[in-house]
């Protein structure tokens, strides 16, 4: 979640920026200078452990950084009735519910399939606001808080994201969002901009009071010292802010969990709602989004099992060749979300005595991760996106062996973007529009390198190939049907 604010320096010319990231583990600030984005200076603090935080923490947190995605309901003395559900600990506990299943997580499983079917299925609510609710939806967490926990439920007067709690603390004026972090509730129309209420009333029984949403751009308030507020927006969408994106670049990012993501002209909407989300994006346009559980872990654990360190781990896949002499992983070691089997498992496929080697292993590893990414690109591909660069972002990203194979396994040249928390550069972006007053966000130089290997259609057709084989093979033996997804790889 993001927000920014901006400031004139006293006595001098230049305008500064600031771009909060306030995340699950941490608040990150980026200070920026408004004319070009270069970084003046940053800063940071940690979040409190747990899957449910008071949001006063965040608050702190911000103080501290400063100085140096959850769900949040008010209560009608504005205290917070819960701490905020953390998103990213709560899709952690709900893709291994199978064997590990606890408590509210599993019921907020349950409560999903009735949810979806109440509105007639998946196609419905994908073409209502061009997304299927998953357990980390806002609408989802609100069911399960009606359910499980009504006393609660009754005292909700309103509900907002974390970064609208965090603007409305900044500013002291109206609750105020924006139409990108909107789009994850699921009851917010990206087509229309419009919020759905008769949803939101489904799944909660009611309609407590929501944050306006904010226009593009929109100075939503000042700090008590003058610094103008911007709306703030979600964190895949201040990424692609802070990226500059234009139409044609897709973004895949290597986090703990993986996103490939593009801008787009018009809305999305995925009939299945399995593969692709149809969020909205910070600057009035739209951002297509796959989201899988498995990223940069899967590379984790290949170091882990062959015992080396990340520079290690680089060059036994590299020295690996192309394919892994038929080995082939599938990445689901924390089940799946896109394609949706929580409960599957990973799986090495086509293991020989020939095969059997640290290099072959390294390179499964590597080749796994990237064609469940590739996948999405896929999926993006079927929703219209013309994709003329990708680039790389996260911690798997620095990866020599990931960014080399990468080049060869996708079918587009593939660059990588000087490390810096774009989430945050996206928040500041956004509060220098604010202040200009501008149509569109500033023009800020983003430097990249280019990948220089080169794309190898004939190669990555075949890793490809293989990998989609042992995909499908074990979601048929979960009892899915995958045939045709992600254009029938």
């Amino acid at each position: 979640m993001t927000t920014g604010a901006s400031s004139a320096a006293k006595g001098c010319a230049v305008t500064l920026v600031a771009g909060v990231d306030s995340s699950t583990q941490s608040t990150k600030v980026l200070v920026v200078d408004a004319a070009d984005g270069r970084v003046v200076r940053t800063g940071d603090a940690p979040h409190p452990d747990g899957t449910e935080i008071d949001p006063t923490a965040w608050w702190h947190a911000l103080a501290v950084a400063t100085e140096g995605g959850g769900c949040s309901t008010t209560c009608r003395r504005s205290r917070s009735p819960r701490s905020s559900t953390a998103w990213s600990r709560w899709t952690a506990r709900a893709r291994s519910y199978a064997r590990r299943c606890s408590g509210t997580t599993c019921v907020r499983l349950r409560t999903r399939p009735d949810l979806i079917n109440e509105l007639g299925g998946p196609d419905r609510w994908a073409s209502a606001v061009g997304s299927v609710p998953l357990a980390s939806f806002t609408v989802t967490k609100l069911r399960w808080l009606r359910r499980s926990e009504p006393d609660l439920a009754d005292r909700v007067a309103s509900v907002m994201l974390p970064h609208d709690w965090l603007t409305m603390r900044l500013t002291g004026a109206e609750p105020t969002t924006d139409r990108g972090d909107a789009s994850g509730t699921g009851y917010f129309d990206p087509a229309t901009s419009q919020y759905r209420p008769e949803l939101l009333k489904q799944a909660f029984g009611r309609t407590p009071a929501l944050p306006r949403v904010a226009a593009p751009g929109e100075v939503v308030g000042q700090t008590d010292r003058g610094a103008v507020i911007a709306a703030g927006t979600g964190d895949n969408m201040g990424a692609a802010l802070g990226l500059g994106l234009e139409t044609g670049d897709v973004v895949v990012s290597m986090g703990t969990s993986g996103t490939v993501f593009a801008v787009a002209e018009q809305p999305s909407v995925d009939p299945s709602g399995a593969v692709v989300a149809g969020f909205a994006d910070a600057t009035g346009r739209w951002l297509p989004l796959v989201c899988t559980l498995n990223a940069a872990r899967v590379l984790a654990a290949g170091r882990h099992l062959l015992g080396v360190e990340p520079a290690e781990f680089d060059a036994l896949a590299l020295a690996g060749p192309p394919g892994a002499g038929g080995l082939t992983l599938v990445p689901y070691l924390e089940g799946e979300r896109t394609p949706n089997l929580p409960t599957a498992s990973g799986r090495l496929v086509g293991l020989r005595l020939a095969n059997t080697t640290r290099e072959h292993l390294a390179r499964a590893f590597v080749e796994g991760m990237l064609c469940g990414l590739a996948d999405g690109l896929d999926a993006l591909r079927a929703q219209g996106v013309a994709p003329r660069r990708l680039l790389l972002t996260g911690g798997a990203a620095r990866s020599l062996a990931v960014q080399e194979i990468a080049g060869s396994l996708f079918d587009v040249p593939v660059e990588v973007p000087e490390p810096l928390e774009y989430v945050a550069m996206g928040a500041a972006r956004q509060a220098a529009w604010a202040a200009s007053g501008a149509a569109a966000a500033p023009a800020w130089q983003v430097r990249s390198r280019a990948v220089e290997a080169a794309p190898q259609p004939d190669v990555a057709g075949v890793v490809r190939e293989a990998y989609a084989y042992a995909r499908d093979h074990l979601a048929a033996e979960l009892g899915w049907a995958l045939s045709g997804y992600c254009g029938g790889r």
